[in-house]
């Protein structure tokens, strides 16, 4: 049961798609298994770049395949961007190694700008690259301003030909060493304002692109360059004004949803070795996983891992089936890149918990595990800042639901074209949603899922009648704590539809909600601590401290399926 929820190399069949997807997933875990943990573990130490893993998917056409949209394919049925393979590829790589998938991510974010351009010849050429097995990357951030659009320092310089001359330096850009094509947002010397925006293409092996080095300590590369008199055509040209503004937030909104399924792929294998060590370690002359804290830290580790996994898989459901109708996927892109990373942290401080020193072993993937996870929910906006965005959709969400027509599990072979036609980013506080009560009161019959619906209706409640105050709407310490308790209803929310979706096990969902009980109690203690919470507040959040509904038979009945996890993987030496 546990083995057939997590992700397993030993066993894993993607049926669910079709055969040159099937083709490609299994080829990607057959080369790693094939490599070994050995190899895995030396490239990660000596910081050694993955040029055999390029080999591998250049020869195996692996990111064409995934990447190149269905009206760039040139009738190759093969190719088409599906946000579900592409989700089941992440998962994936993050198995295996945070720089694996951060090539493949990076590569992503370049494509971005292009396939929402109207640029034809570009993209082509971008399809052509990706043909030929190379990647991409994203110039968007730079060293003083990190990803503040607003105040890039790269400027274009008109050269009187139609032209211009770019120069200005980009920091933390994967790929930069090697990009077949870098996506580069800058701004025009002689345009003042957002119709001064530029995104244009370059190539890292243009003598006018000086690569200055890796600002990482790691085995993937996350260069700074500089560019100094880059030309720049009108050919070179992806965007201009407020549409590269736009194609920058709407490229955000597209790769950085690949966050999640990151993180799930990471706690996956180090849940493994975790248990597997636990499970066949004695001390003090019993079994470790005998006592009772450890089981209660692996069985919450678990429980949160599947909730990561139930969440995402139905988040891309919703990415999908988007259109200027229905934009909802903009709520729960936020909650990926926050919610799920963060609990991938979680799940692994768990674990290490359990295993202690075993953690700190350079010849265990745990190790990398508990450096690399660190990493995805600081990739995008930091946790503070995809908060502040999920509260924009809390008035509609939990008070004004519109209708919709079901939303069905989508793991069709469909390309997914909504995702570069997303048009102005903005308007994010209209954005309807379906009724959350709906899935809380079908399944109201779970006793941990109805105590956490009595926390969420006090979350109405609390709104309704002690809304923040002006003040503390300027207070942005008090509000992130007011969108943590309502991303844990949201979060909720999508656990439960895909539970229905999927027939998971009552006692593990009961579990997964036991566990948010107790989130939702802990954020409603942190909120009554803050200073500029008032009286009525403060009272609001003790009542609505709950314990979980204990049911020990439930609790051990779980266990079985995290026990079962030991020796169920291991890599091959």
């Amino acid at each position: 049961m546990a083995d057939a929820l997590l992700f397993n190399p030993r066993s894993y069949d993607p049926a669910q798609f079709d055969e040159p997807t099937r083709r490609l997933l299994r080829a990607t875990v057959d080369w790693f298994e094939t490599r070994g943990k050995k190899a895995l573990i030396d490239t990660y130490i000596d910081r050694a770049w993955y040029a055999d893993f390029l080999e591998f998917a250049a020869k195996e056409g692996l990111f064409a395949a995934f990447l190149t949209p269905a009206e760039q394919a040139a009738g190759d049925d093969a190719k088409r961007w599906d946000t579900a393979r592409i989700a089941a590829l992440n998962e994936i790589l993050g198995f295996y190694g945070l720089g694996y998938w951060y090539t493949w991510q990076v590569t992503i974010l370049g494509l971005g700008p292009v396939w929402q351009s109207e640029n034809e010849a570009l993209r082509a050429r971008a399809a052509q690259l990706l043909s030929e097995g190379q990647v991409m990357a994203f110039g968007l951030s730079e060293r003083t301003h990190g990803a503040d659009i607003y105040s890039t320092d790269l400027i274009l310089t008109p050269d009187g030909e139609g032209g211009f001359r770019a120069n200005g330096s980009k920091y933390y850009i994967g790929n930069g060493n090697v990009a077949g094509l870098v996506s580069v947002f800058g701004r025009r010397s002689d345009v003042e304002g957002p119709e001064g925006y530029v995104f244009f293409a370059a190539d890292s092996r243009h003598q006018a692109y000086h690569l200055v080095k890796n600002v990482v300590n790691a085995q993937m590369y996350v260069s700074e360059f500089r560019l100094e008199d880059y030309p720049v055509s009108a050919a070179d040209v992806l965007h201009t004004g407020k549409a590269a503004f736009d194609a920058a937030l709407n490229t955000v909104n597209v790769g950085k949803f690949n966050l999640c399924t990151a993180s799930i792929g990471i706690c996956e294998h180090a849940m493994y070795e975790a248990v597997t060590h636990a499970h066949n370690r004695v001390l003090y002359g019993r079994k470790v996983t005998d006592f009772p804290h450890v089981r209660r830290e692996l069985t919450d580790a678990y429980a949160r891992l599947v909730a990561m996994k139930l969440f995402s898989a139905r988040a891309v459901d919703y990415f999908r089936t988007a259109s200027p109708e229905d934009r909802r996927y903009l709520l729960f892109n936020p909650m990926t890149k926050m919610k799920v990373t963060t609990e991938g942290e979680k799940v692994i401080d768990l674990m290490w918990d359990v295993i202690a020193a075993k953690g700190f072993e350079a010849d265990t993937y745990f190790d990398k595990a508990a450096r690399d996870i660190r990493g995805l929910p600081k990739l995008e906006g930091t946790v503070h800042v995809n908060l502040a965005l999920i509260l924009k959709f809390m008035g509609n969400y939990l008070f004004n639901p519109a209708e919709y027509p079901a939303v069905p599990t989508r793991d069709d072979a469909a390309d997914d074209t909504f995702l570069f036609q997303q048009g102005p980013a903005r308007g994010l506080g209209a954005i309807r949603f379906h009724d959350w009560r709906g899935a809380y009161d079908r399944h109201a019959q779970v006793p941990n899922v109805a105590r956490f619906r009595e926390q969420a209706d006090g979350l109405c409640a609390l709104l309704a009648a002690h809304a923040p105050d002006q003040a503390q709407q300027q207070d942005l310490d008090f509000l992130l704590e007011i969108g943590q308790l309502f991303a844990l209803v949201v979060y909720g929310h999508l656990v439960l539809e895909q539970a229905e979706l999927t027939g998971l096990d009552g006692d593990l969902l009961d579990q997964i909600f036991d566990v948010l009980v107790r989130d939702f109690s802990a954020h409603a203690t942190e909120l009554h601590g803050k200073t500029s919470t008032t009286e009525e507040q403060a009272a609001w959040a003790l009542a609505h401290l709950r314990r979980p509904v204990a049911d020990a038979e439930r609790t051990a009945r779980v266990w079985a399926q995290v026990e079962a996890l030991s020796g169920a993987y291991e890599m091959r030496p």
